[in-house]
């Protein structure tokens, strides 16, 4: 590290004014940590402020000056939820009503040279603002007090559903509302990822987001688009309908969107029969991890079904066979007999669940895992 100081050289540059420092940063500042696109038209519009801002250009400043400062503020806070520049493309899809924007600095560049750029910084920046802000509150206050916005974050890859979410806070809905949303954005963030088609799922909800507007600040065409694509058998529609559901369902599935199945499980079974129930974040669950309650290793003797090609092919990596675990008690188990498994499968209700299945038998089955794994699946295509 003293060595690296030691070769390390300053330059100077002697500059006339603001605008030309903001300048200078846009045109040179290409070393070091590559500045993010958000600081890239920060600069931006402050150069193009100074250039086209006239009588008003020191009021302009300030107020730009102040909502970045907010926003910066916002960043901190969120950054290990959601990356800026995920946020200014998300705010680009919110200002201009479209989920197809993606190229923020081409768009924005487009923008800046135009006759007179002024207005649209002044309202462009007032977005940036209001999204950050939106998000703060999104990631933060609401994602603790409120379970179906815990859910649709813990369940990540979301960035489809975030447009969305800033309108519903801009346009004033409760929380009530955005709840409900949040739920049905999950149901199809999830179907898209299980059954992983490469359809465009933009194409198919672009048309309600735009028409969900603050004129119109109503989710239940959202709502019914989503419900829509569950069942309906149009071609260009039905890449996520119930049927291409279950057959995503039936073979091995990723084990972070396993994890988050099994958690929804667990919830489910806790919920039976109760009245008041609380549901358990995901974040409560201790370090949890997927266990293969058959394991991955042949181990024929000790109370597991014969480890033929079709167990090892079909039965091993589904849903049936897959039980959420506290890494701890994951370690614990391994590849020990079914018999030492079940004793220690008390935490969580859907592990007791196993107990009972195995209450009459001392092995665990092709029909068991199977059995267990139409319960599932049934919960997921009714409840995603």
């Amino acid at each position: 590290m003293i060595e690296q100081f030691k070769m390390t050289s300053c330059t100077t540059h002697t500059v006339k004014d603001e605008s030309e420092a903001i300048q200078m940063f846009i045109f040179q500042n290409n070393r070091g940590k590559k500045p993010s696109n958000l600081e890239i038209i920060k600069a931006q519009f402050m150069f193009n402020v100074h250039l086209f801002g006239g009588e008003e250009k020191e009021a302009l400043i300030e107020e730009i000056k102040s909502r970045f400062e907010k926003i910066y503020k916002s960043i901190s806070s969120i950054e290990y939820r959601i990356n800026e520049d995920e946020v200014l493309t998300y705010t680009l899809r919110v200002h201009f009503n479209s989920l197809w924007e993606n190229n923020a600095i081409d768009k924005i560049n487009s923008l800046l040279s135009e006759e007179n750029p002024i207005p649209f910084i002044k309202s462009f920046t007032q977005s940036l603002a209001t999204s950050f802000e939106h998000l703060t509150t999104f990631f933060g206050k609401d994602e603790r007090e409120n379970i179906e916005i815990h859910s649709l974050v813990t369940l990540g890859g979301i960035g489809i559903a975030i447009p969305f979410i800033i309108k519903a806070y801009s346009f004033g809905l409760s929380i009530q509302q955005i709840n409900q949303l949040c739920n049905k954005l999950e149901s199809v963030v999830l179907r898209h990822r299980l059954i992983g088609t490469r359809a465009d799922i933009t194409s198919r909800l672009n048309g309600v987001y735009k028409e969900f507007t603050a004129d119109n600040p109503d989710i239940n065409p959202i709502i019914d688009r989503i419900n829509w694509l569950k069942v309906t058998q149009d071609w260009w529609w039905a890449y996520w309908n119930d049927t291409e559901l279950e057959r995503a369902l039936q073979g091995g599935i990723n084990h972070s969107t396993a994890k988050y199945l099994l958690w929804k499980y667990e919830n489910h079974l806790e919920n039976q029969g109760k009245s008041g129930y609380t549901p358990t974040r995901f974040d409560k669950i201790e370090k949890p991890e997927l266990e293969h309650i058959a394991p991955l290793t042949d181990n024929p003797e000790s109370g597991y079904d014969k480890y033929d090609e079709e167990f090892i092919n079909e039965y091993i990596n589904c849903l049936g066979n897959y039980l959420l675990l506290s890494k701890s008690h994951n370690c614990s188990v391994g590849n020990k007999p079914f018999a030492d498994k079940r004793n220690s499968y008390n935490h969580l209700e859907q592990q007791r669940e196993i107990q009972r299945m195995t209450a009459e038998s001392a092995t665990w089955t092709k029909e068991l895992i199977q059995q267990r794994k139409d319960k599932i699946v049934k919960f997921v295509i009714e409840n995603v």
